[in-house]
């Protein structure tokens, strides 16, 4: 095992892990950012799901090799001088979760998607989306949180 560097919300940490380690075991055992969920294992569920380079990618199939030098964002990295960010805050307003566990990947995979298109329709909201797996079923609320996310930064580029 070698120290490896990467960014993590932001921040340069220095971890040790073998190049095929698993992104996922990195950044809740090491780093403790425990937002980021062990679902399937398989890369199936979406409840990993992390922000890299900001593109969305399951962190349980990512291994941290190849991470060196992109950067990764992760639920807790969302927030911005102790305010959520708008997709975090539509979800609560929506209550787009029940048991909160498919939450935090939902919402990185929304991120995502609306950074590439702030003005997505109901099928473009659920192509991007279709990787991640809510058991609760709550994708009624899942959509209408991601459009009211897109329908607010709308409101604030004007």
């Amino acid at each position: 095992m070698e120290a490896i560097a990467v960014i993590v919300n932001g921040k340069q940490q220095r971890i040790t892990a073998p190049p095929d380690e698993p992104l996922l075991w990195v950044l809740r055992d090491q780093l403790q950012l425990t937002g980021t969920k062990y679902g399937c294992g398989e890369g199936q569920c979406g409840a990993c799901t992390v922000l890299l380079a900001g593109r969305p990618v399951r962190s349980c199939r990512t291994l941290v090799s190849a991470t060196l030098g992109k950067k990764i964002t992760t639920i807790e990295g969302l927030e911005q001088n102790g305010r959520l960010h708008p997709v975090q805050e539509a979800f609560l307003r929506v209550e787009a979760f029940e048991c909160g566990y498919c939450t935090s990947g939902m919402i990185l995979s929304a991120v995502a998607l609306l950074n590439q298109n702030p003005s997505p329709s109901d099928d473009q909201i659920g192509d991007f989306m279709n990787g991640n797996v809510c058991r609760c079923c709550t994708y009624p609320r899942i959509l209408e949180a991601v459009q009211q996310a897109a329908t607010r930064g709308k409101e604030h580029a004007r």
